[in-house]
């Protein structure tokens, strides 16, 4: 077996082993659930125009976290949609949070973004240059900063660091109430765009391409169960798209 092909394995063995090497097993916290969503848009695009079911699986001490998040259309495509390598999406992330006043906090991360149902094999981690092509993973790191109960805003920044010949960077700033036991959010986000590589985000430039509103609630089912529902309307500037996405969580 080839060093490229047991990598990925080595990767998630060290991230998972730096968790355990300092605390006990009693000490870690273990989180899982997931997303129904009538359509998978991220950041403004439209990554998958059907129903998607959306897992995670995440493990935390401290401010230490590191988790898998998945999406998978309810859909088969056919392959020879433009959209098929999309259709299934595997994203592994570690990250660390430090906690300041009030709540707030600032996290970095690193996310490790795969796709399935592209046909390249887990263990290709090839750059864009590569004489063979690329691989199936992109690198992303990211900052957070969250200003907390007094300061109902975050703001975060993300750029790819691996297998993205313009290193495409994406902005968002977010704000967060309550109104009428309603969750509301609103967002604006950005990319720098790439000329290397626009397709990524749909932009050789600096562009708006996220711009929304998100309400969420808890819906009573039972005595002792509610579920949670969403819905978020999304606004792409760039493309002169909009989308109304509903989702369940669970």
């Amino acid at each position: 077996m080839k060093i490229r092909q047991i990598l990925p394995l080595l990767l998630i063995t060290f991230m998972v082993a730096s968790l355990f090497s300092t605390v006990s097993a009693q000490k870690l916290s273990i989180n899982a659930g997931g997303d129904l969503v009538s359509r998978y848009i991220w950041r403004g695009m439209d990554i998958n125009n059907q129903s998607n079911i959306q897992p995670y699986i995440s493990l935390s001490y401290s401010g230490l976290q590191f988790g898998f998040w998945g999406s998978y259309g309810l859909n088969h495509l056919n392959s020879t949609d433009e959209n098929y390598s999309l259709s299934s999406e595997i994203d592994t992330w570690l990250s660390y949070s430090i906690p300041l006043n009030n709540s707030a906090s600032i996290t970095a991360l690193v996310t490790d973004y795969y796709f399935p149902s592209a046909g390249i094999g887990i263990g290709n981690f090839n750059n864009y240059d590569n004489v063979n092509g690329p691989g199936a993973h992109t690198l992303e790191a990211g900052l957070i900063i969250d200003g907390g109960e007094s300061v109902p805003l975050s703001l975060s920044g993300y750029v790819n660091i691996y297998n993205d010949k313009g290193n495409n960077a994406y902005f968002q700033l977010d704000y967060a109430t309550t109104l009428n036991e309603f969750d509301v959010g609103l967002f604006a986000g950005a990319a720098t765009g790439s000329k290397d590589n626009p397709r990524y985000y749909g932009t050789d430039k600096f562009n708006f391409i996220n711009i929304g509103l998100k309400v969420a609630k808890s819906v009573k089912i039972t005595d002792s169960f509610s579920l949670p529902v969403f819905c978020s309307y999304i606004l792409n500037p760039k493309s002169e798209l909009a989308f109304f996405v509903l989702g369940i969580s669970i």
